[in-house]
C-alpha cells in the first residue's frame, strides 16, 4: 500500500510541476500522465522486489547494482519516450542511447565504489562482533562515519565496552565470592575444631576439668550462633528483606543506651566508653537499625582499643544525626580503609580473627546505613575513626 501511495504521489507532483512550467494542453496532460504512470509502475515493481533481493543477496554490491540499474532504467524509459515523442533523428536517438549506456556504466562504477566502502566497514563490524563473542570484549570496530552505519558501529562499540565492564565485574564478583566462602570456612572451622576436641575429651573421659570444657563448648556455640545470625542479617539486608520502621527517635539517648549494653564487654577489655554530645538530636529513623550500627562500631572499636584507653562517641546535629566512633588504637591503614566495609574484611595483624569478631560488623553497619539513606565513612590513620550520618527525613 505504501508503494502505491508513493507512486501516485510522485505522479501528482510530476504533473503539478509540468502544469506550472509548461502550461500544457489537455492532450499533453493525458500523454504525460500515461508516461508518468508507466514510470511509476516500473518503479513500484522494482521497489517491491528490491527488499526481497536485499534479504537473499549475499553481497551488498548486488543490491546496490540492482538499485542503480533500476533507477537508470526508469530514467531511460522516460527519456526514450520523450525522445520518440519529440521525433528525434536516428543520429540524435543514437546519441541519447550512447549517453544512457555511459550512465549505466557510471552507475555500476559508482555502485561498486560505494559498496567497497560500505562492505569494508561492515566487515569490520562483523569481525568485531565475532571477536567479542569469542571472548575479546576489548575489540572495537574502528569505523568512523556520520551515517546509520556509523551509528550502528558506535552502538556495537558501546555494547562491547559494556560487555567488558560486565566481564570485569563478574570476575571481581567471583573473586569476592571465593574470598567470602574461604572466610566463612575459616571462621566455622576454628570453633568446630575446638568443639570437636572438647566433645572427644569429654566422651573419652580424659577431660581434666569437665566444667571448663563445657564452658568452652558454650563459648564456641555462642560464636557460631553469632556468625550465623550476622550472615543471615547481612543476606536479608542485601536482599532488601529488612523492615525499617521509622519513628521519632532521640539519637543521643539511643546511643547512650547502646553504650550501656556494650560497657560490660568494654570493662573486661579494660576500655572505657565516653559519650560526647552537646545536645539531644531528634530525627525520624529506624531505632533498631541505628542501634545495631552503633553497637557494631562500638564492638569494633573496643576490640581494637589498647587496654586502659577509651572509646569516644560523638553525636552531632547536622541536618540529621552524625555519629562518630573513635578509639586510641593503631587505626585503619589507608589501603584497607577502601575495603573495610567488605564482608570478612581484615586489616593487619592487629585486627585479625584472633582479636575476635567475624569481620561482618562493618559490612552490616555499611548496608544498614545505606538502607537508612545515610552515609558511612572511615578516616584512616592513627586512632580508629568510623562515622555515619542519617538524614532527618
Amino acid at each position: 500500500m505504501r508503494i502505491i501511495l508513493g507512486s501516485l504521489t510522485a505522479v501528482l507532483i510530476g504533473l503539478a510541476l509540468f502544469e506550472v512550467t509548461m502550461q500544457p494542453s489537455g492532450g499533453e496532460r493525458l500523454e504525460l500522465g500515461i508516461i508518468f504512470m508507466l514510470m511509476a509502475t516500473v518503479s513500484g515493481i522494482a521497489a517491491a522486489f528490491l527488499p526481497l533481493l536485499a534479504r537473499h543477496s549475499q553481497r551488498l554490491l548486488t543490491t546496490l547494482f540492482a538499485l542503480s540499474f533500476v533507477s537508470l532504467v526508469v530514467a531511460s524509459l522516460g527519456l526514450l519516450i520523450a525522445a520518440n515523442r519529440m521525433f528525434f533523428s536516428s543520429h540524435d536517438l543514437t546519441l541519447v542511447l550512447v549517453v544512457l549506456a555511459f550512465g549505466l556504466v557510471a552507475g555500476v562504477t559508482f555502485a561498486a565504489t560505494a559498496a567497497r566502502s560500505l562492505t569494508t566497514d561492515l566487515s569490520r563490524m562483523s569481525d568485531t562482533a565475532r571477536r567479542v563473542a569469542s571472548g575479546q570484549p576489548d575489540a572495537r570496530t574502528g569505523v568512523n562515519r556520520a551515517d546509520e552505519i556509523g551509528s550502528l558501529a558506535r552502538e556495537l562499540d558501546e555494547l562491547a565496552r559494556q560487555l567488558a565492564v560486565a566481564a570485569e565485574e563478574r570476575e571481581n564478583e567471583d573473586a569476592r565470592r571465593r574470598e567470602f566462602f574461604a572466610a566463612v570456612s575459616h571462621d566455622l572451622r576454628t570453633p568446630l575444631a575446638s568443639m570437636q576436641a572438647a566433645t572427644e575429651a569429654l566422651s573419652d573421659g580424659v577431660a581434666s576439668d569437665p566444667d571448663q570444657y563445657l564452658a568452652s563448648l558454650q563459648a564456641d556455640i555462642t560464636v557460631l550462633h553469632s556468625l550465623v545470625e550476622d550472615l543471615f542479617l547481612l543476606a536479608r539486608i542485601q536482599a532488601g528483606d529488612v523492615q525499617l520502621n521509622s519513628q521519632r527517635v532521640d539519637v543521643t539517648e539511643l546511643v547512650d543506651e547502646t553504650i550501656e549494653i556494650v560497657t560490660p564487654v568494654a570493662d573486661r577489655c579494660g576500655v572505657s566508653i565516653v559519650l560526647n554530645a552537646d545536645r539531644r538530636v531528634i530525627v525520624d529513623t529506624a531505632p533498631l537499625a541505628v542501634g545495631r550500627v552503633v553497637r557494631n562500631l562500638l564492638d569494633n572499636a573496643v576490640r581494637h582499643a589498647p587496654r586502659g584507653s577509651s572509646v569516644t562517641v560523638h553525636v552531632t546535629d547536622n541536618r540529621g544525626a552524625t555519629i562518630v566512633v573513635s578509639d586510641e588504637g593503631s587505626g585503619f591503614d589507608p589501603e584497607f580503609a577502601e575495603r573495610a566495609f567488605d564482608s570478612f574484611a581484615r586489616s593487619d595483624a592487629a585486627r585479625t580473627r584472633e582479636s575476635g569478631g567475624a569481620g561482618l560488623g562493618l559490612a552490616i553497619a555499611h548496608d544498614l546505613v545505606g538502607a537508612l539513606g545515610g552515609d558511612i565513612w572511615i578516616h584512616p590513620g592513627e586512632g580508629g575513626v568510623v562515622g555515619f550520618s542519617i538524614p532527618a527525613q
